[in-house]
């Protein structure tokens, strides 16, 4: 008998699929994580997150309770020095029982940030921008987003953006002045900010390559270990789930480079829901898609969009924030989403 998600997602039927065969088993490495634990952290509200940098270290709190009064905003802008939104998995393009209008709740997420308090700097997207990579879906996405009330728009590439045609589109669209595949880093207000990609040589999992790799040690090599890191990828750097290929084959090795640094926070997309680990000086995070929910893992046979009841679907999407201070604190992530009205 099929599963709910076979039936919706049949992975060896679609040709721009690349997360075909991901229902395999392998052995799990031999990481560390308890997976009870883990699983217990995984979230299925919609993240709204409001990340601070506190001499360093990132911190977060309700993306809600941003809505503190006029007097309360003030001086929270007073002391930041910037804030910026990630947006992930939009799939524009994709139209079956999980979410019918992803243009819709697309548009929704863009409504949630241009609500913000303070506008962000930047928006970064983690890939998955399109369904299919067509050309028609890539126009939708951008006028969609360029309605953001954002300095700035930034992207890196998932597997459905470059399946097509090895990713040609995108990088007409959006990696012009990128190296290699799309990769490039860039410096803003102190952080120095990199964007990877890790679906041109996807097979089951992620996967960087030597040329990426040696190009991020070059450009790590460059920054002082003060400097707070922001690395944004599409799949997972850390090892979230191997059996699904929720993670990033050559990863461990682009983590090494950032042994060094003092505060990294690494965002991901991907798997459609919110991770969180801290592990030494990293934080790892993936966002909730704007599109349509995956189950946890191991909660099915496979990954794959999850349908659920209509009037539960923008609880389960949401947006991320971040927003960098100058005080020092702990990491923590707490949860709303599309559904909230702030």
């Amino acid at each position: 008998m099929k599963t709910q998600n076979q039936e919706l997602y049949p992975h060896s039927h679609d040709p721009h699929d690349r997360d075909s065969g991901r229902n395999q088993r392998n052995s799990m490495p031999e990481d560390g994580i308890d997976r009870r634990n883990f699983l217990s952290c995984m979230a299925w509200a919609g993240t709204g997150l409001v990340w601070t940098m506190m001499g360093g270290v990132p911190t977060s709190k309700l993306f809600a309770a941003t809505a503190e009064g006029s007097a309360g905003r003030e001086k929270h802008a007073a002391e930041s020095g910037f804030s910026f939104v990630q947006i992930s998995d939009s799939h524009i393009g994709f139209n079956k029982a999980a979410n019918q209008d992803v243009a819709g709740t697309l548009q929704a997420a863009i409504e949630k940030i241009n609500r913000l308090p303070e506008t962000p700097d930047l928006l970064l997207h983690t890939g998955d921008i399109t369904h299919s990579s067509k050309p028609a879906e890539f126009d939708t996405a951008q006028e969609i987003v360029k309605g953001a009330k954002a300095g700035q728009v930034l992207y890196v590439p998932g597997e459905h953006d470059t399946a097509s045609d090895d990713g040609q589109l995108y990088r007409e669209r959006f990696g012009k002045d990128t190296s290699g595949s799309g990769w490039y880093s860039f410096h803003h207000k102190g952080v120095h900010f990199v964007g990877l990609n890790n679906v041109q040589q996807i097979d089951k999992m992620g996967n960087l390559g030597a040329d990426q790799l040696a190009w991020l040690k070059n450009d790590l090599a460059g920054q002082q270990s003060s400097t707070p890191i922001v690395i944004f990828a599409h799949i997972p750097l850390w090892m979230v789930y191997p059996d699904w290929g929720w993670g990033t084959a050559d990863g461990a090795e682009a983590l090494s480079h950032l042994k060094r640094f003092g505060s990294v926070t690494v965002l991901n997309g991907h798997i459609h829901q919110v991770t969180q680990k801290v592990e030494g000086n990293v934080a790892f995070h993936t966002a909730m898609a704007t599109a349509f929910p995956q189950p946890s893992p191991g909660a099915a046979q496979n990954p794959g969009p999850m349908v659920v009841p209509a009037e539960k679907l923008r609880s389960v999407l949401g947006i991320s924030k971040v927003n960098f201070v100058a005080r020092r604190s702990h990491l923590a992530i707490v949860d709303s989403s599309l559904a909230d009205e702030a």
